[in-house]
């Protein structure tokens, strides 16, 4: 058996060995297409690069240093410079509010009353302490004629006369502040109680604003640099929120001597010249102050500025027909220009158009 099969077994090998060379040898002619694939798209990339490192055709200005006012940019909110909190003397339930938050007052008109139960008993009690008193004055005065009262009993029983009379004239004052009257005219902004509420002394009930031509300001909050830099009078623009598409002059009015507890920045007011608008408290105010210290700065299209962050960012000028990268301090932007505080200097010229595209030694080519 063995023998009758043995032939068929070494043709069965050669076929197998056959089939194992064919499938080597298409593996490798495979690994020749791959290998020339691979090489012609080297050859593409190659072409490529060598166009993307051609000259790049870029314009150039040369800058120039003007004198400028670095601005002060701030916000806060109006209200008038003869603002008033109005409240009653002495303490109590409001009996009767006579004015509603809009309304216009009159100087001296009534505004609210305080329940006078208690405060009228107070003065009573007052009046009866004097009536004592002056009896025990007079009793004290007839037994030290006949000599059977000391000069020091007259003498106290003198004191506590005047002592009742000053309780008396106390309680009588506090009774003539238990009511509140408008201290000038104006308009109620805030009503801050009710009637039937209980108000303590000084407590605040009304705000007031007597308003009149040029009476209103705005109150911003500035940081201990930017309150070095400003005077008394320096001009500034003013835009209020109700009011988008106009704009309002101003000028620094008060200079705050101490930092604000809370925010840590100087309080400064700015008086608004003849708005010729309606203007009410709380309106909210963006301004821009113009300090009287003015500063050089190189002027540059915002166009060539490139990679800011803050204040630092980058220019391209020309050096040996390449670009060359130069770090720069943008101090502000204003009407389409970048004022430079550091880093170049006047007459350079620097690269406007183009300059997104440029990295740091790249040649270019400037055009006119």
């Amino acid at each position: 058996m063995h023998l009758i099969n043995y032939p068929n077994k070494i043709i069965y090998h050669k076929i197998n060995i056959m089939k194992r060379f064919t499938q080597i040898l298409a593996v490798l002619m495979l690994a020749a297409v791959v290998v020339t694939f691979v090489a012609c798209n080297q050859k593409q990339k190659s072409a490529d690069t060598a166009i993307d490192i051609g000259e790049i055709s870029v314009r150039t200005v040369n800058v120039s240093s003007k004198k400028i006012s670095d601005p002060i940019v701030s916000s806060g909110f109006i209200s008038s410079t003869r603002e008033a909190r109005l409240s009653f003397k002495t303490g109590g339930v409001i009996d009767r509010i006579f004015v509603e938050e809009g309304q216009s007052v009159k100087k001296g008109q009534l505004l609210a009353t305080l329940n006078l139960t208690e405060i009228n008993a107070l003065v009573e009690q007052a009046k009866q302490g004097v009536e004592k008193s002056q009896r025990d004055y007079d009793r004290a005065k007839n037994l030290y004629a006949d000599t059977v009262a000391t000069l020091e009993q007259l003498q106290n029983a003198g004191t506590g006369l005047s002592i009742a009379k000053e309780q008396l004239s106390t309680a009588v004052f506090n009774r003539s502040y238990s009511e509140i009257r408008a201290s000038s005219d104006g308009k109620i902004t805030r009503k801050l109680m009710n009637e039937g509420e209980i108000v303590s002394p000084g407590l605040p009930v009304f705000a007031m604003n007597a308003v009149g031509a040029n009476d209103w300001v705005v109150k911003v909050g500035v940081s201990d640099k930017d309150w070095a830099r400003l005077k008394l009078g320096n001009t500034a623009t003013v835009r209020i929120d109700a009011y988008q598409e106009q704009t309002f002059a101003a000028a620094v009015s008060l200079l705050s001597q101490a930092p604000d507890p809370t925010s840590g920045l100087y309080q400064i007011e700015l008086k608004l010249q003849n708005t010729g608008k309606e203007i009410a408290t709380g309106l909210f105010a963006k301004v821009e102050i113009k300090p009287a210290d003015d500063a050089m700065y190189i002027t540059a299209p915002i166009d060539a500025v490139v990679e800011g962050s803050g204040q630092n960012a980058f220019v391209f000028t020309v050096a040996d027909k390449k670009a060359k990268k130069l770090p720069v301090r943008v101090a502000f932007i204003k009407d389409g220009m970048a004022l430079i505080s550091a880093g170049i200097n006047d007459g350079t010229a620097i690269i406007t158009d183009g300059s997104a595209y440029l990295t740091d030694g790249v040649p270019v080519k400037v055009i006119q």
